[in-house]
């Protein structure tokens, strides 16, 4: 009998000293933590997608909290949520113009030519890892929908044509689809943009129309007829400018590839950036 109560008696005085070198650590190496970091993560989407910069929202908010990011450094985030972000902590926050994706190709399956069948794994990254991707425009969508899968708030779809669709209603602006993208199809512009040239091919016009008949053959009849001079021919490219164009439309009358188009979003979207 006295073995198992000697056992015991050690056992529960080293369980006694573990208990106390726990507790004396446990006030040695407390690390204070803003209560209010939770506050702005609870407020933040949550969606955890990256596109602020940090790993998750809750790192995001201990940036904002401690000064190291502003208040409206969330992508998903609308500028009303950021404006109480900043109340709370009594900060000052810029309005930030709200931008959403666009599609900056039109060469579908039809109207595209491609160099080769591909039939590898469907991601477009790995598509492009093929002798440069099997799409003759070396800038083109490939169409195998990895911004799709790249979008975590379901706002990017495939069309029947093989191109991403964009809800603008739905869209955030991460830039998460932008990033993923081999060639850079998806692209955030301003909500307030008038016109875009919806096609990304630097090569000359000549080498374009033998390939695409919807790609910007660098012609120049959009930058003539332009009468605020926001519309300049950029490597081959017609590029608009958002800050002076006033989306009069002349230029989508003149192009012949119909390339510059008015840009559209939903009245959900446009309710949404007011």
């Amino acid at each position: 009998m006295e073995p198992v109560l000697t056992a015991v008696l050690t056992v529960g005085a080293i369980g006694m000293a573990a208990g106390l070198i726990l507790g004396v650590a446990a006030k040695l190496f407390y690390v204070h933590v803003d209560p209010r970091i939770n506050e702005v993560a609870d407020m933040l989407p949550g969606a955890n997608c990256g596109a602020c910069g940090f790993a998750g929202c809750t790192d995001l908010a201990a940036a904002i909290v401690q000064g190291n990011a502003p208040a409206n450094a969330c992508k998903a985030a609308s500028d009303a949520l950021a404006q109480r972000i900043g109340a709370m902590l009594g900060i000052s926050v810029g309005t930030l113009e709200r931008r959403v994706a666009q599609i900056f190709c039109q060469g579908d399956a039809a109207r595209a030519q491609r160099r080769f069948l591909y039939l590898g794994i469907r991601d477009c990254r790995a598509a492009e890892l093929v002798s440069g991707g099997d799409k003759a425009c070396r800038y083109g969508c490939l169409g195998l929908g990895t911004c799709v899968q790249a979008c975590y708030f379901d706002a990017l779809r495939m069309g029947p044509d093989g191109l991403p669709l964009v809800d603008a209603s739905r869209c955030t602006g991460c830039g998460n689809c932008q990033a993923i993208c081999p060639r850079h199809i998806p692209r955030l512009i301003p909500v307030s943009q008038k016109a875009a040239a919806f096609c990304g091919s630097h090569d000359p016009g000549k080498e374009v129309k033998e390939i695409c008949e919807v790609g910007c053959i660098a012609c120049g009849l959009c930058k003539k007829v332009c009468p605020e001079k926001a519309v300049e021919i950029d490597r081959f490219l017609a590029v608009v400018d958002p800050a002076t164009c006033t989306g009069c439309g002349l230029c989508f009358e003149k192009c012949p590839t119909h390339i510059i188009q008015a840009v559209v979003l939903s009245r959900e979207a446009e309710k949404k950036a007011a």
